[in-house]
């Protein structure tokens, strides 16, 4: 595999990050997951804006303008032939000074590296056992709302639930209201209105969370954003998952307890699957 390491393309096995990289000492940067399909990445600029978003807010001096990211993009696609898959953005700080001040980071990491498409044990909609996790995430933590690449608390969730035999974990803020998946947004269904967890509960600002938003707005499909305990979840008419990579995922249990099948999961990943073909 050919990688973009900070303006150039190598064998995967040349790109090589300094052990001094802030991005491997503290977590101190940003990534994306772009889905691709039919050799384009889907949702492309409202990833870039997310990333721009979060550099702004670490104060990340990221350099490549959006038309050139989106040349490197295409070129890594090119060389790797990658039309089906997914294509990951990673950016540090860069080095620095040793200890937790960012100064003297001014030369950011840039990498760019494409991977194969998400693997599904079945055909059709990915249907998930989920858990709620014991790890909280902090109610209202701005720093939530950017996608950085500090993300243990995701990790050992998600670590935690496989160790209980389930796909994925649910995140419960420090209220004791959900927030989103390790990997993904949340949303349930009540009656004839989609639900979903706001923002400030410690929910990511999804990519995958606002197509369904805006597919919703088309089919007139009614939406809340409700901060709700996870007990909400088993009486809910339909529960599932957003993510980037894999698209919607419908929950078929929470803590081991079967949930309600709606056919409106169905309905909205039909129309996600066809924005996906009209935009690529």
């Amino acid at each position: 595999m050919t990688v973009y390491l900070n303006g150039q393309f190598v064998p995967e096995a040349a790109a090589t990050v300094s052990v001094f990289d802030r991005g491997f000492l503290y977590g101190d940067g940003l990534f994306e997951t772009v889905a691709v399909h039919n050799g384009k990445p889907f949702r492309w600029p409202q990833h870039l804006q997310r990333l721009r978003k979060g550099a702004t807010f670490l104060g990340l001096a990221l350099q490549p303008t959006d038309n050139e990211l989106t040349s490197v993009a295409r070129e890594i696609l090119r060389l790797n032939g990658l039309s089906e898959g997914v294509l990951r953005i990673s950016v540090s700080r860069g080095v620095g000074v040793r200890g937790y001040s960012p100064k003297g980071a001014d030369s950011p990491t840039l990498v760019v590296s494409t991977h194969p498409a998400p693997v599904r044990t079945a055909r059709g909609l990915p249907r998930w056992n989920v858990v709620t996790s014991p790890y909280p995430v902090a109610a209202g933590d701005s720093l939530l709302l950017i996608k950085s690449a500090n993300k243990l608390l995701n990790i050992v969730a998600r670590a935690e639930a496989e160790a209980r035999g389930a796909d994925e974990a649910l995140l419960v803020n420090t209220d004791g209201h959900l927030a989103e998946a390790a990997g993904g947004n949340l949303f349930w269904i009540d009656g004839n209105t989609l639900c979903t967890p706001p923002l400030a509960t410690g929910a990511l600002e999804g990519v995958a969370r606002g197509l369904v938003l805006e597919i919703c707005g088309g089919l007139k499909i009614p939406v809340e954003l409700r901060k709700s305990a996870p007990s909400v979840l088993a009486s809910a008419d339909g529960v599932f998952l957003s993510n980037s990579g894999l698209g919607l995922v419908e929950v078929v249990s929470v803590d081991g307890k079967p949930v309600s099948s709606s056919p409106l999961v169905e309905k909205l990943a039909e129309s996600y699957g066809l924005q996906i073909l009209a935009e690529c």
